[in-house]
Formats: structure tokens, C-alpha cells, sequence
């Protein structure tokens, strides 16, 4: 599918991704940002783009987003372990979002797809994990429901013909982030450039993705990839470990602390002390990373201590 001169709805457009996306597809799509604001940031969403607060808990605003006229939804609204302390009420309504968007989408007439996954569905797996790997055994209530999220995916790619592209993404990172690791650290040591609390051990090691090639690589997959369901893992070849961000942190803030565990070999119940992702599919259909995971967690350190400190003065 081209994406050019099309009516793009992105939901849960105010987050991380997908305010990035949003503003990628702007300069040639018609882009529709749906976000409830319980998260995200209404400044997050780029100027020029047409923004509309709704739940897409609720039917009747998914009905309000999504008409005849859309060419193809992206699926960003979740709630996730790090946002939401009621895993029952996580669980049921992230499958209900993403049931009411699909069900809309069926009842109207839209056949294009494309959900955020997450590299959680595969639980703690042999590495480098690539898509076809079996059982998906995940261990936390998150990657449990998007576990789910996907079956409803592929329920309404075969049954329903609306074709569907799913990402199941290693961390990212980048501007405007806020609960994870790398706007976390900076902002401990801004309050106290003397000690930083490391959860777990500090050797948990994952593969981290700068936004900027996150977005570039969804708009490749859905512009390449042809099948009624295309499953993707975006990541890099590297991985990074705790203990090298709070390092990357550290030096680009100019500080020396002293780091101090809690102790344990995850950061908190359900984490994946070490993931990363085969991205061998994803490089046949013609995508490469331009950097690193180091590389990323570095130049996501480097814009998100500018946007702290400025949110400070």
C-alpha cells in the first residue's frame, strides 16, 4: 500500500510513536490524531494535524474516527504495565479497544490495518527471536494482552478481509518520552547527580529503536509487505544493557554517580531481563536500522535531557 493522498486515523496519536508517525504521514496524507489524553501529551500531536480526544474504549467516538473515508488505521492506544496498576482493567481493555477499532472498520468498509505489538508477547525466548518463534509464552499481564490483541488481528485479516500489519517492537526511544529507562535516569539525576537507583541488577540487556527509524520502518513494512497478515519485529541487531544507559545518561549530563541496586535479575515482575529480536524478516523486505541500540539510547539521551531541563526552567 502507497502511503500518499490517503485518510490516516492514528489512535493513541499523542504517545511516543505515534505523534512521530503522525507527523511523518502529514506531509502527504490526510492524518486524523485520536488520543484520549490519559497518557500522551495534546502537545505532543504536530501542528497542522487534525486532532480529536476520544476513547477508544467507547464505541460511539470510535464511530466518530473512523468513516467511509479512511484508507487505513494505525493502532497505537494501549495501556501498559508502566501506566496502568489495574492489570484486570489493562487486560479487558486493551482487547476491547482493539476489538471496537477492527469491528468499526468491518462495519464501514476499511480493509487496512497496521496494531503495535510488542516484543513481549514472546516471554523470556532463545535470542535472536524471530516472528515464527513458538510457544509465545508471555510473563506479564501487557504482553498477555497484546498476545490477544494480535488473535483478534488475525481473526479480522482472514475472516474479515481487512488486511493487517503487525509490529512487535523492541524498546523505543526517543523525544517526548516519559516512563521508561532513559527519561527516568535523567530525571533521578537531575535531582541527585550523586546516586542513582538502578532497578534489578543493572545487567538486564534488550535492543533498543530510535523512534525515527520505528516510524521509517512501519512505513516500509506497510508499503512492502503483501500478505492478508504481515508480522514484523522492529528492533536492532545490538543490545544495550541497564548499566550502559546509565552510563550513556551520566555522560551526557556531565554526572558521576554512584549506582545503587535493588537487586534481582528483572527490573519488576513480568520484565524480560534479556531480549533482542531477529530482524532478518524485516531486512528481506529492505530495511535496515541507520544506528545502533547504543546509538539510539545515545541520541535519545541527548534530545530528552534538552526537553527535561527546559521543562524545568
Amino acid at each position: 500500500m502507497e502511503l500518499s493522498d490517503k485518510r490516516v486515523v492514528v489512535t493513541g496519536a499523542a504517545g511516543l510513536v505515534g505523534s512521530h508517525l503522525a507527523a511523518a504521514l502529514a506531509d502527504d496524507n490526510d492524518v486524523l490524531a485520536v488520543d484520549d489524553l490519559s497518557k500522551g501529551s495534546r502537545e505532543a500531536v504536530p501542528d497542522g494535524v487534525e486532532f480529536r480526544q476520544l476513547d477508544v474504549t467507547e464505541e460511539a467516538d470510535v464511530a466518530e474516527a473512523i468513516t467511509e473515508e479512511v484508507d487505513i488505521v494505525f493502532h497505537f492506544a494501549a495501556y501498559t504495565d508502566t501506566n496502568y496498576d489495574d492489570s484486570r482493567q489493562l487486560f479487558e481493555e486493551n482487547g476491547e479497544m482493539t476489538y471496537n477499532v477492527l469491528e468499526r472498520m468491518h462495519e464501514v468498509g476499511v480493509d487496512k490495518f497496521a496494531f503495535t505489538s510488542s516484543s513481549t508477547v514472546y516471554g523470556e525466548a532463545p535470542m535472536p527471536t524471530p516472528e515464527d518463534y513458538a510457544p509465545l509464552e508471555p510473563i506479564s499481564i501487557y504482553g498477555a494482552s497484546k498476545l490477544a490483541d494480535e488473535g483478534i488481528v488475525s481473526t479480522y485479516a482472514h475472516s474479515h478481509g481487512i488486511q493487517s500489519w503487525v509490529y512487535r517492537f523492541a524498546n523505543i526511544v526517543g523525544p517526548r518520552q516519559r516512563g521508561n529507562v532513559v527519561p527516568d535516569f535523567i530525571e533521578k539525576l537531575l535531582d541527585d547527580p550523586e546516586t542513582l537507583e538502578i532497578l534489578g541488577n543493572g545487567r538486564q540487556e534488550k535492543s533498543y529503536l530510535h523512534v525515527e527509524d520505528c516510524v521509517d520502518a512501519m512505513t516500509h513494512v506497510v508499503e512492502h509487505a503483501e500478505e492478508d497478515l504481515n508480522v514484523y519485529n522492529l528492533g536492532t541487531r545490538t543490545t544495550t544493557s541497564v548499566n550502559r544507559i546509565a552510563d550513556i545518561v551520566a555522560e551526557e549530563l556531565g554526572v558521576d554517580p554512584e549506582y545503587e541496586y535493588t537487586g534481582g535479575d528483572r527490573g519488576w515482575t513480568g520484565d524480560v531481563p534479556k531480549m533482542r529480536l531477529s530482524i532478518e524478516k524485516l531486512s528481506a523486505l529492505g530495511w535496515e536500522p541507520t544506528t545502533s541500540s547504543d546509538e539510539s539510547v545515545q541520541k535519545a539521551a541527548r534530545g530528552l535531557a534538552a526537553e527535561i531541563r527546559a521543562e524545568r526552567e
